[in-house]
């Protein structure tokens, strides 16, 4: 991906230096892109070099194939990436990164251990009886992983659910930066408890989901099916997206209201509900 990025700089490059206007095309180097390219009026090197630039992009996109190939088709047969792929901004690439970091969930005691192994938790300083200060994130470990997660999290504020909702509560009062991070420590916490407790996201969209699924059996080079719907074709009803996007935003509104009535203290004089009978819990607290 560096080598495909430092080529089209170069392309780039060569524009800029002979005073070719803005391309009329949003890809450069696709095939409409290209075409534009070759009836630009270049010196005999600088077309030569872009010639050679575009070989080298070629290598470069084919080299990548084929490894996104090879993942895909290792990530198919994982149910710790499946299960991961259930969590909105996820991609088969994003939860194959974090595992490659990670390893063993099981390894790790508690959600916070694994939010400090990949460097999201706040660094703490704090000297003698006085308050605890809370500054930036340590950014300790894989910071692949943790950029990665940072790209999951601005994935999933394009969708409603309790995601966006965290991302909107925290942006109101700490601004945009630091609740993108908040909402990718979220996901490595979620992420902590679906593997350990085996359990897929309970707000996934399942038509979302599979065709997630579908398009990494593309990419692993299943066949595809022409004319005929498999599972990642609900994707594409606007009726059965509607839908699930109304109980995702349903679980939304439910998220700001239990955030917004959140009390960490039971107010004085507020009755508790008995506790269950056979059970050693804690009686719960009556708000309502």
């Amino acid at each position: 991906m560096r080598g495909r990025i430092r080529v089209k700089n170069q392309v780039q490059a060569v524009l800029h230096r002979n005073m070719l206007p803005r391309p009329p095309v949003s890809d450069l180097f696709g095939t409409r892109g290209r075409g534009w390219l070759a009836h630009q009026a270049l010196p005999a090197d600088e077309r030569e070099t872009v010639t050679a630039l575009l070989r080298q992009l070629d290598f470069y996109g084919a080299e990548l194939a084929s490894v996104e190939r090879r993942l895909a088709t290792e990530a198919l047969d994982d149910p710790v990436v499946r299960r991961l792929m259930t969590i909105p901004g996820v991609d088969a690439m994003t939860a194959v990164t974090v595992l490659a970091a990670v390893g063993d969930f099981h390894r790790f005691s508690s959600a916070d251990k694994l939010v400090s192994y990949l460097g999201l938790n706040p660094t703490v300083r704090q000297s003698g009886g006085t308050a605890a200060h809370h500054g930036r994130i340590t950014k300790a470990g894989c910071g692949k992983a943790r950029g990665m997660l940072v790209q999951a999290a601005f994935a999933a504020l394009r969708s409603p659910g309790p995601l966006r909702a965290l991302h909107q509560r925290i942006k109101a009062r700490r601004g945009m930066q630091i609740a993108i991070v908040a909402v990718a420590r979220k996901i490595a916490v979620i992420a902590w408890h679906l593997v350990v407790e085996e359990q897929d996201y309970a707000f996934a969209r399942p038509g979302l989901v599979a065709f997630k699924l579908r398009k990494l059996e593309l990419t692993a080079g299943a066949e595809r099916r022409i004319a005929r719907r498999g599972p990642g074709y609900d994707y594409n009803d606007k009726e059965l997206r509607r839908q699930e996007r109304q109980i995702a935003e349903q679980a939304e509104r439910a998220y700001a209201v239990l955030a917004a009535q959140w009390q960490t203290k039971r107010p004085a004089g507020t009755p508790r509900l008995p506790a269950i009978p056979g059970t050693e819990s804690e009686s719960v607290t009556c708000t309502a």
